[in-house]
């Protein structure tokens, strides 16, 4: 009788970008380092970060917090600037079967490594997104409040996702080395090239689930809470949206590009006329609420129009 070993746990790279932001970075190996100390079936875990900063201004701060960390700590430096290059580091080091990308400025709650390895090994699914909340340095303003500035959606675990950002987000190596993923460094300085990949994992036949238990914590600076700043953002997403449409579109070809720049074109003109009414509508009733999601809804349309135009915000301009 011969008797069946089991299968060695699946290895997880948990991967963070840090750029000049020493506060952020100082406090990032012992975070996580707590946070994959939640894993409790003793599969190989290991956090890389990644040091955008020509400078290599965090190196020290990580290679001293890495002398007491319980997980193995890789320090990565990237001088190429881009976020896009940044990210791309990242999967270079990972030598894991799966990778879990999460900002410098987030914190993972109790259950996020745990549930996103659960939800990834239970699903088979290529890649698990998780929930990003907001925790806010300051009260925001009503307006900001009402309008939901900063609330991202949520769903049922399991459900399928038709894209994805790497501010909460697990990777199966497999897939990505099988399909050739990268992040795309026409997107470094834009933004916008996590979502030109999982687009890219879609359309390639690979599967984006959510897992509502994995949840981080945003932390959200006062200078971000006004309305100039968040009018800014929703106009990069939709300009991001259209930029990537656009992208993938014309790798098929042509005619596959001028259907992108007219259906992004046309969404963008309809959200502009109809925030432009919303907007007027909303001043008139005195509707602060309505006001607020009328901007959100006209500055996304802005966004898509320009990206569908062939013209893209900066958002990592240096």
């Amino acid at each position: 009788m011969t008797t069946s070993v089991p299968a060695a746990p699946a290895s997880v790279a948990v991967a963070v970008l840090t750029y000049k932001r020493l506060d952020h970075a100082a406090r990032l190996v012992p975070m996580l380092d707590a946070a994959m100390d939640e894993v409790e079936d003793g599969r190989p875990l290991r956090l890389v970060v990644v040091d955008n900063d020509p400078e290599a201004t965090a190196r020290e701060l990580i290679a001293e917090a890495a002398r007491t960390a319980r997980h193995e700590v890789t320090y990565v430096h990237e001088p190429e600037p881009g976020i896009s290059a940044a990210r791309n580091a990242a999967l270079d080091a990972c030598t894991e079967d799966a990778i879990v990308f999460i900002d410098d400025d987030e914190r993972p709650d109790t259950d996020w490594l745990p549930a996103l390895i659960r939800t990834w090994e239970s699903t088979r699914a290529d890649a698990v997104v998780g929930p990003v909340l907001p925790c806010y340095e300051v009260e925001p303003s009503s307006w900001i409040i009402q309008g939901g500035w900063f609330n991202h959606g949520r769903h049922a675990t399991g459900y399928v996702m038709p894209a994805a950002a790497t501010n909460n987000l697990l990777l199966e190596m497999a897939t990505m080395r099988r399909v050739g993923l990268r992040f795309d460094p026409d997107f470094g300085i834009s933004g916008g090239s996590d979502t030109m990949l999982t687009r890219t994992l879609i359309r390639d036949g690979g599967r984006i689930v959510w897992c509502d238990e994995a949840v981080v914590y945003d932390e959200v600076p006062a200078k971000r809470l006004t309305r100039e700043w968040v009018s800014k953002r929703a106009y990069r997403s939709g300009n991001s949206w259209a930029s990537v449409d656009l992208a993938l579109a014309k790798q098929e070809g042509p005619s596959a590009e001028i259907r992108s720049r007219l259906r992004q074109g046309l969404r963008g003109a309809e959200r502009v006329a109809l925030g432009g009414i919303m907007v007027g509508t909303a001043l008139l009733r005195g509707s602060e609420r309505a006001h607020s999601r009328s901007v959100r809804v006209l500055q996304r349309g802005r966004g898509m129009l320009a990206g569908a135009l062939g013209s893209r915000y900066m958002e990592y301009k240096r």
